[in-house]
Parts: structure tokens; sequence; C-alpha cells
């Protein structure tokens, strides 16, 4: 059968609310022919997600409706290779060995993570060229840019490479509007100094990762990085789950087509953000 994602805005809900209503599609998934996988909830966002596998779309809004009446706003073919690689898994997660009891907190999931990657171009090339010092103030400059974009759009830190970082959301929309602010503050200061100008690279993604002593490992960081290394400098280069998690925020996304990245076995669809002001 084929597998579905479908999207419900549920602005209020807790993630009590949303572990609740699962446990309600779980009983009635054998009355529509359905398996439930797996779901995904942003509460600060208000969005929840739902991987089913179903006979039919219309299958799946008769399911939601009887159990709980929530409808959901879109559902979407997808194929399940490419949202286990995105968002790290496509079942429910176990928590031992045992069998799982199901319960509300047990289904609870807060590893969902949007990372961002940073890449200053010719940064090598800047420091052959302006000499120790300067470069290091120019640095100076592109870190202080980025670190107040992160803390206007609450972005987490994770990793300072030099020349770049690695950053973590908790909303994909405010990755977005993070990129587009560091894009533009760049952009500001390439115009004011035409001779310093700093231009960078940015690749985002969302998903599971794993968390050991607040850093990130995973398929989800792996992808985000070639996603970052295939966007030309001063362009915000995102995977489909982020455009798809920033339906109706007023973003404009184009369709960059297929791409393949280094280390994974299928081409990935990749979209452009666009941050000129117009």
């Amino acid at each position: 059968m084929p597998i579905y994602m479908d999207r419900h805005n549920l602005k209020g809900a807790t993630a009590k609310a949303l572990a609740d209503a699962h446990q309600k599609d779980l009983k009635l998934q054998d009355k529509y022919g359905i398996k439930l996988l797996t779901y995904w909830f942003d509460e600060g966002r208000g969005s929840a997600f739902c991987l089913i596998d179903a006979p039919a779309k219309e299958k799946v809004k008769q399911l939601h409706k009887e159990a709980h009446g929530s409808i959901p706003h879109k559902i979407m073919e997808v194929n399940p290779d490419t949202v286990e690689a995105f968002l790290g898994r496509i079942e429910d997660p176990q928590l031992s060995s045992e069998p799982l009891i199901p319960s509300s907190e047990s289904l609870v999931d807060s590893a969902f993570r949007v990372i961002m990657f940073t890449d200053m171009k010719d940064s090598t090339a800047i420091t052959t060229r302006l000499g120790d010092t300067r470069a290091l103030e120019l640095f100076r400059t592109h870190n202080h840019i980025t670190r107040d974009a992160l803390k206007t759009h609450c972005g987490r830190e994770i990793q300072h490479t030099g020349d770049g970082f690695m950053i973590s959301f908790t909303s994909a929309s405010q990755a977005v509007e993070c990129a587009i602010t560091i894009q533009r503050s760049y952009a500001a200061h390439s115009k004011r100094h035409p001779d310093t100008k700093i231009n960078v690279r940015i690749g985002i993604c969302a998903g599971e990762p794993v968390e050991e002593d607040q850093r990130l490992f995973g398929s989800t960081v792996q992808l985000t990085s070639r996603i970052c290394d295939k966007a030309e400098p001063d362009q915000i280069l995102v995977a489909p789950v982020i455009r798809d998690l920033c339906i109706g925020k007023q973003f404009s996304f184009e369709d960059r087509g297929e791409f393949a990245l280094k280390g994974f076995d299928q081409p990935f669809r990749i979209f452009e953000a666009q941050w000129q002001e117009t």
C-alpha cells in the first residue's frame, strides 16, 4: 500500500493531547485497513504529522474523523526511504527490548530538530589576501552577524568551525527566518565594505539526530551538511521537509531539482529559499 504523510494544524494542542489522539487512531486502524507508523509534533508551532500505510487518502481522513474529529489539512504520498533519511525513522520508537505498552508518555517524541549549516566562501583565500590580523577581524564580524541572528530566531549553536556554524532549531520557520536574516545581514555588510565582502552558503534539513555531550550526530546532520555543500555562495538550500513545514509562512521556495549527495544512495530534491528583498 502507499505511504502517506498528513499534516494537522492544531493551535494550542499539547504533546499529551496528541499522544491521546494517536492512541484513538491506533484503536481504529484495522477497521479502515490502515497501519499507523509514527507521528511527530511541534508543540511550539501547533503542527502534527502522521506517517500512515493506507490504501487511499480518503481512508486516512475517515479514520481521523471517527477517532477524534481532527481532519488533516494536507495529505501527500511519500517515499518511505526518503522520510527515514530526512526524519530518522518511519515507525514509533521502542523504549526497550520488551514489547511496547502504548501510553501517552511513551509516544511523546521531543528529539525532532531542524539543523542548519553555514559555510563562508574562500576563507583560506581571504586569510592569504588580507593577512592574519585583518582576516581575523573579518571572521569576528562573520561570527558576530551569525550569532546575533541566532539570538533573534532562537537558534542553538552546536558547533563553530571557524568559517561556519552548525545550528539547531525546534522550528523550521524560525530556521528559514534566521537564514534569511543572516544572508541579508551579510549582503548589507558587503555593500558597506566591498573590499571585505562576506559570502556564505546555507543548508537546512530536519529530522531526529542523536545528541551526545551537546553535539548532534547521525544521517540528518550528514544530509544537512551535504545540502550546504551544494549551495552556491549567498544561497539558502533546504530539504523538501523544510518547505513542507513552512507551508503558509509566506516564504518563497524554488525547486532546484534532484541532486546526488555524497554518502546517500538515492538523489534528493532540493529547494532554494528566496531572501532577496524586492
